[in-house]
């Protein structure tokens, strides 16, 4: 089985608070990944060109180049994918950041099971070469395949039902609005209502056999969140 070798996933944490580093630096390495921090801007540049991390994790206000300015020149540089972290009252910084390029935010203070849901999401949907089969829970996406596997057996799935079940899979533990899915898997395709969504994961919940919306969870007002 073809899967991500973590040990071979650079990650870098970019914070001036070492306390902040330290907390991600012992929880991403007990999961398996190469972690490696800097305190400031100028630092992470130059970590950057050395090791080409899949992931960065960079806070915004640092002394020297802050964390906007980090993460504009590092992707005209390098393949990577950026997690800014930013303050509560920071809405306008968190703007201006995926503005700059970064693929993704946490507000502080942040649970460490959020953030490593958020780095796994990052590296199956920027980094998809990583792997051909991915095992996710009782799930295994095999992307050679086009088919998706649960508690070991392959489920008759349509094209959108695929598309569907991958885009909540390897999100999974994020919640995901009606709005983004339409994006992300009907994409430029989507000429309905949104209600379309409530009928495909129904669908999918039907196939799952997920009669009390245990693994695809519905959060009321927002959108629907994958549990396993």
């Amino acid at each position: 089985m073809n899967m991500i070798n973590k040990n071979k996933i650079n990650i870098l944490v970019v914070d001036d608070e070492d306390s902040i580093t330290s907390f991600i630096k012992m929880g991403l390495e007990a999961e398996g990944y190469n972690v490696y921090t800097a305190s400031d801007g100028i630092g992470a540049m130059a970590l950057a060109r050395k090791l080409k991390p899949e992931i960065i994790i960079l806070d915004i206000m640092m002394p020297g180049m802050d964390g906007y300015e980090v993460c504009d020149e590092i992707k005209k540089l390098m393949k990577t994918s950026i997690i800014m972290l930013t303050a509560k009252d920071e809405i306008d910084a968190r703007v201006k950041g995926l503005n700059s390029g970064a693929d993704d935010y946490m507000i502080k203070p942040f649970s460490f099971k959020e953030l490593l849901a958020r780095i796994n999401a990052r590296l199956r949907n920027i980094f998809p070469e990583l792997n051909s089969l991915i095992p996710i829970g009782d799930f295994l996406i095999d992307n050679g395949a086009h088919e998706i596997s649960f508690r070991d057996k392959t489920l008759k799935l349509s094209v959108t039902e695929y598309n569907l079940l991958k885009y909540l899979l390897i999100n999974n533990g994020l919640v995901l609005s009606k709005a983004s899915i339409i994006e992300n898997v009907w994409c430029n395709d989507f000429n309905g209502e949104e209600n379309i969504v409530e009928v495909y994961i129904r669908y999918l919940r039907d196939k799952l056999g997920d009669k009390e919306h245990k693994i695809i969870f519905t959060v009321r007002g927002v959108g629907y969140r994958m549990t396993i």
